[in-house]
């Protein structure tokens, strides 16, 4: 088709951002995969055949059609042209919002869902995508639209709300709900939610941000169960679960528990004090940032124990003493042996990458603070600031005020 290209794409950008993408043909038997299988689990084979139909036989050329079922899922369907078998692109499930309780009680009561059934039923919506903002995928659907159908003006958009089971009239409790259904569910359920947090861990580990980012788009608060009435707290749980996950992929990292333990720590304060579910997915967003960078930053990937130990010392400390003689008699090792075995493991001198770090914390002040010269010197272990001066213009061919000054132009 003269659109594979941009097909491809449309089923890349669903894939990382965890919606399901169904190509139909005619041919299809089964369409139980349009609905993870939730009305099979529930006992409502029947109402397949209504899917199939509408997918099938009431999809227009040249139309998008948005479905909203009774189950609040929302999906997008439409009609490939030039397909070599008639096809239809099917884009879902996703959730707008997480139903309430009673909004689901009420479901069960509809389609006679019995009481042994009704938490995986509920359990269901946590398995579903949520998106806060459905712009973006509306955006895809239009240019993709554009590129099928030529411009804007050649195709429509049709929302079909009426639910596709609003004539399901239950007259017993549904008798077709197996355990072992339950069962097979719940357990894909869990695999799928550890398939992607095994994922966004190696993203993380390997300091790799745009990747975790997303990744991370798929770990909406939705994938976990709601075990607390409260959204907020229910989220803070989440986070916190999340946050431990992001520390042991910062130690799959090699970065020193000195390190990842002051991240941690200032992240589960904050996760405390968030006081909406707004600030509480900003911070999520936060802590995939701020443990990749803390990977490419403090990564000791490949060196010896003794040599992470010296690094890590270097980077709490720049004040301390760092002089060759004052850290080998601290880690009680030889001067010599230590001097050499650094070299070897960093291609640096000590001496080299200890002034380096100083530079580099200093640029840091200069760039965010108002502090004078002299006290950045001081922060940096340097109470001498003429040697301060020429330490960094050795290394940045600037002194610190022509460096400070050439930020500051550059902003007015």
């Amino acid at each position: 088709m003269f659109y594979d290209a941009e097909l491809s794409f449309v089923q890349s950008y669903l894939k990382y951002s965890h919606i399901q993408c169904l190509l139909v043909t005619a041919d299809c038997d089964s369409i139980e995969q349009i609905d993870f299988g939730l009305r099979k689990m529930i006992g409502l084979q029947v109402e397949y055949d209504k899917l199939m139909s509408f997918v099938k036989g009431n999809v227009s050329p040249n139309k998008i059609y948005r479905i909203v079922d009774s189950f609040f899922c929302n999906y997008f369907v439409l009609a490939l042209p030039e397909a070599p078998t008639p096809t239809a692109l099917v884009i879902g499930p996703f959730l707008m919002q997480i139903p309430s309780k009673s909004a689901l009680l009420e479901l069960g009561e509809k389609f006679a869902i019995p009481p042994q059934a009704f938490p995986t039923f509920e359990n269901y919506f946590s398995t579903v995508t949520t998106l806060q903002d459905d712009g973006p995928l509306l955006i895809l659907l239009h240019t993709f639209g554009e590129k099928i159908w030529g411009d804007a003006n050649q195709f429509s958009l049709e929302i079909f709300e009426r639910g596709l089971e609003e004539h399901y009239t239950p007259t017993t409790l549904n008798a077709n709900f197996s355990e072992t259904d339950d069962t097979a569910f719940n357990m894909q359920a869990l695999e799928d939610r550890y398939a992607i947090e095994r994922e966004l861990m190696h993203a993380v580990s390997q300091g790799k941000t745009h990747k975790a980012e997303v990744i991370a788009n798929g770990m909406h608060a939705g994938v976990m169960e709601q075990r607390n009435p409260d959204s907020l707290r229910n989220l803070k749980n989440y986070s916190i679960i999340v946050n431990t996950l992001l520390r042991k992929a910062a130690e799959a990292g090699s970065v020193h528990p000195y390190h990842i333990n002051k991240l941690s720590s200032d992240f589960a304060r904050k996760i405390e004090l968030a006081s909406s579910i707004e600030a509480c997915s900003k911070l999520q967003k936060e802590m995939i940032r701020k443990y990749c960078l803390l990977v490419k930053n403090h990564s000791m990937k490949g060196y010896s124990m003794l040599i992470q130990k010296v690094i890590t010392q270097v980077d709490s400390d720049l004040t301390a003493d760092l002089s060759l003689n004052a850290l080998a008699n601290e880690l009680n090792v030889n001067p010599s042996y230590l001097s050499s075995q650094f070299k070897k493991e960093t291609g640096s001198t000590l001496t080299d990458y200890v002034n380096r770090k100083k530079v580099e914390h200093a640029i840091l002040l200069l760039n965010s603070t108002p502090l004078q010269i002299q006290t950045i010197a001081l922060h940096c272990g340097i109470p001498d600031v003429n040697y301060f001066t020429k330490l960094f213009k050795k290394y940045i061919h600037k002194t610190p005020k022509e460096y400070r000054d050439s930020i500051t132009a550059m902003h007015l």
